[in-house]
């Protein structure tokens, strides 16, 4: 993994512990394994105060998306591929009543990926989430690492002052599993 990566690895961390969620779901991902070890450190820490693994996407949604009913605020960490898994969730519960969560999600598809069949389902996923009026977000490699932090920040406030779920896509170029180095 390049510094580059490492250090946007670093500021999507950092940018979720500014934003002082009240817990944050995660779907075991080796792509996004260093950011969901950094969350998983910061809870050890005492600086986030709850992270917590679960198996689906619409699992994530329907714990994190209960938050505001219970006056507090969320994030979810995930990879776009699973957003066919939350779509209903997300349109039926989060968006229809007015939910405020934060969902920060790995991108495949993208240059360097290894998996021929990804492209299909990760290339629509923004246009699918924008013609739900889910409001997206793009980071990539153009964009430094402070960039990423204050995206995620302003993301994650953007969601709390509109009453709505707000997605941040990331684009990261260094796969950290065995095959995209083959």
């Amino acid at each position: 993994m390049t510094t580059i990566t490492h250090e946007r690895h670093r500021s999507v961390i950092d940018a979720i512990t500014r934003l002082e969620p009240d817990g944050v779901a995660y779907v075991p991902s080796a792509s996004i394994a260093p950011i969901i070890n950094g969350l998983l450190s910061a809870e050890e820490e005492g600086t986030l105060p709850l992270i917590f693994p679960v198996s689906r996407e619409e699992e994530a949604i329907g714990i994190v998306g209960a938050y505001p009913l219970a006056g507090k605020f969320g994030v979810i960490v995930m990879q776009d591929n699973g957003f066919g898994n939350a779509l209903t969730a997300l349109t039926t519960f989060a968006v229809s009543y007015h939910l405020p969560l934060l969902i920060i999600a790995n991108t495949r598809g993208g240059l360097g990926e290894y998996n021929s069949m990804i492209h299909n389902i990760s290339a629509p996923v923004p246009e699918l989430l924008r013609s739900t009026n889910i409001p997206v977000f793009s980071l990539d490699r153009r964009n430094a690492a402070d960039d990423w932090a204050a995206t995620i920040v302003e993301a994650g406030k953007h969601s709390q002052m509109t009453y709505r779920p707000v997605v941040v896509l990331m684009e990261f170029f260094d796969h950290t599993d065995e095959k995209a180095k083959a």
